[in-house]
């Protein structure tokens, strides 16, 4: 063969490789193709019953720039297509998807500067004695804690989950383990998503951990408005 040919056949190849990325990369995009997993297909209708059906898949499970893009949707793509035809895929209730932090943040970065939450977005009784979550002190706790936390530890049911006993899915699950109206999820008894779906705000708040030289204290007045403790029946 000679040099020409090489050359063709090489820029041949290039440009075959560079249209079949073109068409591959909007297509795997897509929501529909993720659901078309069936391990993905619980994940897919809550999706699209939740606050985030309008935001893709990949804007939020793939992040910004080459180096998430290549990790993030074409190293670990392969990965689970590998699993997915030839292995053993990891059952729907047990699948275990990192939502990077500043993923969030590139939408909700405001959330930094919320050291009160709003009344309206609270649900009965929290209403009648407020919330207080400093976003901005969590994440800087979480980063030096050093264990992978983020957003997700508080908000990870808000678009794959369903609110839990009224509260909207959008705030921390509150008083799961100490309120007098016992809930449990729908997941199966000893799945990540069962074990997932039943922590609070006490797995930290538990009057024994450490943040610098202060312990989580489990205090109503840690998190709600002292002046309107007193008046108010939290666990009727």
């Amino acid at each position: 063969m000679s040099w020409t040919s090489k050359t063709a056949l090489t820029l041949s190849l290039v440009a075959g490789g560079l249209a079949l990325l073109g068409v591959a990369i909007p297509l795997t995009d897509q929501p529909k193709f993720c659901a078309g997993c069936h391990t993905i297909g619980p994940a897919y209708e809550s999706w699209v019953n939740s606050s985030h059906k309008e935001v893709s898949c990949v804007t939020c499970h793939v992040r910004p720039g080459f180096e998430g893009w290549l990790h993030d949707k074409v190293l670990a793509g392969a990965k689970d297509t590998a699993i997915y035809l030839f292995g053993t895929p990891t059952e729907a209730h047990n699948l275990k998807a990192r939502v990077d932090s500043e993923v969030c943040l590139s939408c909700h970065r405001h959330i930094l500067r919320v050291s009160e939450i709003a009344s309206r977005d609270l649900p009965a009784p929290v209403k009648e004695v407020g919330l207080i979550m400093d976003h901005r002190r969590h994440m800087q706790a979480f980063k030096t804690r050093g264990q992978g936390e983020g957003c997700t530890t508080c908000h990870s049911g808000v678009v794959h989950d369903a609110p839990i006993k009224g509260y909207p899915v959008v705030i921390p699950r509150g008083h799961l383990s100490a309120d007098s109206k016992p809930w449990y999820p729908t997941h199966p008894e000893g799945s990540y998503l069962r074990e997932r779906a039943l922590r609070d705000c006490f797995g930290c708040h538990d009057g024994k951990s450490r943040h610098g030289d202060a312990i989580l204290g489990r205090k109503c007045e840690t998190c709600h408005l002292p002046d309107k403790i007193s008046g108010a029946l939290l666990f009727n």
